[in-house]
Order: structure tokens, then C-alpha cells, then sequence
């Protein structure tokens, strides 16, 4: 990361928000850590370009949620049971989960197109969007530079790597529990 950034220089701050416009955590937290451990990144300004894109990316798939979100889900079939688990929470807890979608594991892409699959009002969910957008920036450039400065170089590369480690054992098991768990309810389907 410390090489993209000396290389990069500042396009690398639009790589940020570009990176944000789709996902961005990580990113953004091994961004902010090596700032603050080797001073190649300036916390502000990737805070601001993190902020523009994930706004942004968000603003997107509300459209586009509004546009063809109807068209989309009978195109991805598998996306049902998360979409029905976002409208879910927006129809109990409205502005709370357009201010929270960001921080909740597997939702964050598919919030803003059921947003707008509800027919959200469009200004209200882009104010909110905006302030949601500047929290999670804030928050995870924050923690990043805390965990760089607190780390230092060396534990926070094996620091990442293990966090990374963890999370594809994670996934793979995951993956694979509910690969039996379909199997499982195919067989036990009456045929």
C-alpha cells in the first residue's frame, strides 16, 4: 500500500474514491494506517475523496434501485433474501438504517437499491446518505490512523494479514455451510 501511494502520489486519493464508490473498508483503513506510520497520506484529504465516492456510489444504486430495481431482482434471483432483509430494517427503522446501512456486513451494496426500490423520498435519502457517508468515512480513516500509529509498520502489515487470513477461513467455511444447508433442504424438498 505504501508503494501505490509513493507512486501514485495524489491520484491515489481518486483511487480512494473510487474504491469507496463500490466498498472501501479495508482499503481505507490500511490507507489512513499508513499515513499515520509513514506519513504518505494525508488523513483529510482521503477522508474527503472516501466520503465523495462512497456518497456517490451509494447515490448510484438508490437510481438505479428506482430505475430497474424491479427488473434486476427477477434477473438475480439470489439477491431476494437480502433485499427482503434491507426492507426489512428500512420499513422498522427508516432514517436509522439509511444512517447505519454502511456498518452492517452484506448489506451496504444492496441498501440504496431497495432505498429506491421502496420509492424512498429521493432529497431526504440524499441528505441522509451525505451525513452517513461522512460518518463512515470519518470512522474508518480514524480507526485506520489510530491502529497505524498505535501498531506501527511492522504489526500492522502482520496485523492486516491476519485479519485477511481469519476472514477467508471465515468465508470459506461460510460458503461451504450453506452449500450443505442447500443440498440438505433439495433433498428434503418433496419431489
Amino acid at each position: 500500500m505504501a508503494e501505490f501511494w509513493a507512486e501514485w502520489g495524489n491520484l491515489a486519493y481518486l483511487a480512494a474514491a473510487v474504491w469507496a464508490f463500490f466498498e472501501g473498508e479495508t482499503f481505507v483503513l490500511a490507507a489512513s494506517a499508513i499515513g499515520a506510520t509513514m506519513g504518505l497520506v494525508d488523513p483529510w484529504i482521503l477522508m474527503g475523496s472516501v466520503w465523495i465516492g462512497s456518497y456517490l456510489g451509494d447515490q448510484t444504486w438508490f437510481y438505479l434501485g428506482r430505475r430497474y430495481g424491479p427488473a434486476m431482482l427477477r434477473r438475480i434471483p439470489g439477491s431476494r433474501p437480502r433485499v427482503e432483509k434491507a426492507n426489512a430494517l428500512l420499513e422498522r427503522y427508516g432514517t436509522l438504517f439509511i444512517l447505519s446501512f454502511r456498518f452492517l456486513y452484506g448489506i451496504r451494496n444492496i441498501a440504496s437499491v431497495v432505498c429506491g426500490l421502496a420509492g424512498y423520498n429521493w432529497a431526504r435519502f440524499a441528505l441522509l446518505n451525505f451525513i452517513a457517508a461522512g460518518v463512515w468515512a470519518g470512522s474508518f480513516v480514524a480507526a485506520g490512523w489510530f491502529l497505524g500509529a498505535w501498531l506501527g509498520v511492522e504489526r500492522l502489515f502482520w496485523s492486516i494479514a491476519g485479519i485477511a487470513g481469519l476472514a477467508l477461513i471465515f468465508f470459506i467455511i461460510r460458503h461451504r455451510r450453506d452449500r450443505a444447508r442447500n443440498r440438505a433442504a433439495q433433498g428434503a424438498a418433496p419431489g
